[in-house]
């Protein structure tokens, strides 16, 4: 069936709200994109899935929030170069989760796009990516130098303060890299992701009753949604 907003044939999905799906191949990705911001539509999320084994490769998958429901487009991307063409111009927020997608599974956006690091922190090797199904849930990895590229700004009297991960009060863990002359600030640059605990992986070795347990205690004050949601899921 057509979905009302874009001309794309979709699935409709069993469920308590409107939801569809669709598969696009990685070239009509950006232009699904581009039409679906035009009609208003919000990137609720993006992220991948390692789908070699079930005789696949890999796979990119969005979520986009329309008037008439949800729609989940999946892209399926080859074993051997699992690139897509990059959409954080297109919407702003998937530049995180373009970068934590490449971090954790190795599916790259275009080479164009941001590839720095966002979860991994040298907590794993570049080459390794902790999400795909031949990394073992127990594998450990040797700690690495870090070496963020912040973007610098230069110019006369132009100073950079850092701050944290580590704060003083009880916020989460974070480090924000002021640019600034005298009391204007030119750029702020930040980087989460310092709690990533790798709880996905912990997921794929659990019964559904342990699953439901994990998922209430993975954020405090989301308990009764995210039990909800791995109840839906």
């Amino acid at each position: 069936m057509p979905l009302n907003e874009l001309p794309i044939e979709v699935e409709p999905l069993a469920g308590a709200m409107p939801a569809f799906r669709a598969s696009i191949p990685a070239g009509e990705l950006r232009g699904l994109c581009g039409e679906a911001r035009a009609r208003k539509a919000r990137l609720v999320a993006l992220w991948g899935s390692d789908e070699t084994e079930r005789s696949a490769g890999y796979a990119l998958h969005l979520a986009l929030g329309f008037p008439s429901g949800l729609l989940w487009v999946s892209v399926p991307l080859s074993r051997e170069e699992p690139h897509y063409p990059g959409i954080a111009d297109i919407y702003a927020s998937a530049n995180r989760m373009q970068r934590a997608t490449a971090d954790l599974l190795g599916i790259l956006p275009s080479a164009d796009a941001d590839r720095r690091k966002w979860l991994r922190h040298g907590a794993w090797p570049e080459d390794a990516f902790p999400l795909r199904k031949t990394v073992e849930a127990a594998a450990r990895f040797a700690q690495g130098p870090d070496r963020y590229p912040f973007v610098p700004v230069e110019g006369e009297g132009v100073h950079e303060i850092p701050v944290g991960p580590v704060h003083a009060g009880t916020i989460e863990p974070g480090h924000f890299r002021f640019s600034i002359v005298g009391e204007k600030i030119l750029r702020l640059e930040e980087r989460l992701g310092y709690k990533h605990k790798g709880i996905e992986k912990r997921f794929e070795q659990m019964t559904l009753e342990e699953g439901a347990k994990l998922a209430g205690r993975v954020s405090g004050d989301s308990t009764v949604a995210y039990a909800m949601a791995y109840a839906q899921a």
